[in-house]
C-alpha cells in the first residue's frame, strides 16, 4: 500500500480548494438570508467571497514550495500558473461580466425574446478583496495542514 504522505503535494491543494469552496458557499448562504435554494443555484457559481480558484492556486504554490523547496523548477511552474489563474479571476472574467451586463441591457431595450437570448451572467469574476482573502486562506490552511501532517 502506497504511503499517502507521498501525495500530500497534490492532495493538500485539492482538500484546501474544497474547504474554501465550502466556506464560499456558507458565506453566500448567510449573506443571502439563509435562502437554501438561492444559495445552491447562485452560490456555486463564479465570483463571490472568497475566491476558491485563488485559494486552490495559493495552496498549490504553498504545497509545492513546502515539499520541493522555493528554488525548485516545480515551484517556478506553480507560481507562473498561479499568476495566470489569478489574473484570469481578477481581470478577464470581470470583463466578461461587464460584457454580459451590456448585452443584457441591449436585449432588454430591444425587447428581444428572453427565450431566444437568455440572460447572461453578470458576475463571473472576483473583486480584489475576494482574491486576497482566497489567497490568504489557501496559504494559511495549506501551511497549517502541511505542518500538522509532518
Amino acid at each position: 500500500m502506497p504511503n499517502l504522505s507521498n501525495y500530500y503535494i497534490v492532495l493538500l491543494p485539492i482538500a484546501v480548494g474544497f474547504i474554501i469552496w465550502v466556506i464560499k458557499f456558507v458565506v453566500f448562504y448567510i449573506k443571502h438570508d439563509f435562502n437554501w435554494s438561492y444559495a445552491v443555484e447562485h452560490g456555486t457559481a463564479y465570483g463571490h467571497m472568497p475566491s476558491a480558484h485563488t485559494g486552490f492556486m495559493a495552496s498549490l504554490v504553498t504545497s509545492v514550495g513546502y515539499y520541493t523547496g522555493l528554488n525548485s523548477g516545480a515551484f517556478a511552474v506553480a507560481m507562473a500558473l498561479a499568476i495566470i489563474v489569478i489574473d484570469d479571476a481578477l481581470r478577464l472574467r470581470i470583463y466578461m461580466g461587464d460584457q454580459g451586463r451590456r448585452l443584457n441591457f441591449i436585449i432588454e431595450q430591444l425587447k428581444i425574446s428572453k427565450k431566444d437570448f437568455p440572460r447572461l451572467r453578470e458576475r463571473v469574476g472576483h473583486r480584489k478583496s475576494e482574491v486576497i482573502v482566497g489567497g490568504i486562506l489557501g496559504f494559511l490552511i495549506t501551511y497549517f495542514l502541511a505542518t500538522f501532517l509532518k
